[in-house]
């Protein structure tokens, strides 16, 4: 066990606790990337099990961005969205299906470019609100 684990699990879960609704959003594209990359790492090394894992995993984060989606606000961008979240879905079921890299690039891609728009719209609310 690592030394002040305890205090360290504390700190992870104030982190995720305190943090604001748009950073929550940031952290679940951080960790589909993180997953989805993992994943073609595992495929890479012919770990079928592990790379089952990663994949069930960015999906699983997939689905709570699903969740989060507000469509009584959002309407056609939360619709769009979940179209690409769906889309992305059906990336990750063909690339664990087939240990195909490339459906998982591609989903990978499609996250980075959502994410960097998530982070603009963070910059200017933070930059109107400040």
């Amino acid at each position: 066990m690592i030394p002040n684990y305890s205090g360290y699990q504390a700190y992870q879960k104030n982190k995720y606790e305190t943090a604001s609704p748009h950073r929550l959003i940031a952290m679940l594209y951080d960790g589909t990337l993180r997953f989805m990359n993992q994943a073609i790492q595992k495929i890479e090394q012919s770990d079928i099990e592990g790379s089952n894992i990663a994949i069930n995993r960015a999906q699983d984060i997939v689905y709570e961005l699903i969740a989060c989606l507000n469509f009584d606000q959002g309407k056609e961008i939360a619709n769009n969205l979940n179209n690409l979240y769906r889309y992305i879905i059906d990336l990750l079921i063909k690339s664990n299906i087939e240990k195909n890299t490339d459906a998982l690039r591609e989903a990978i891609s499609i996250i980075s470019e959502i994410k960097e728009a998530w982070n603009q719209i963070g910059k200017e609310v933070s930059v109107s609100n400040g």
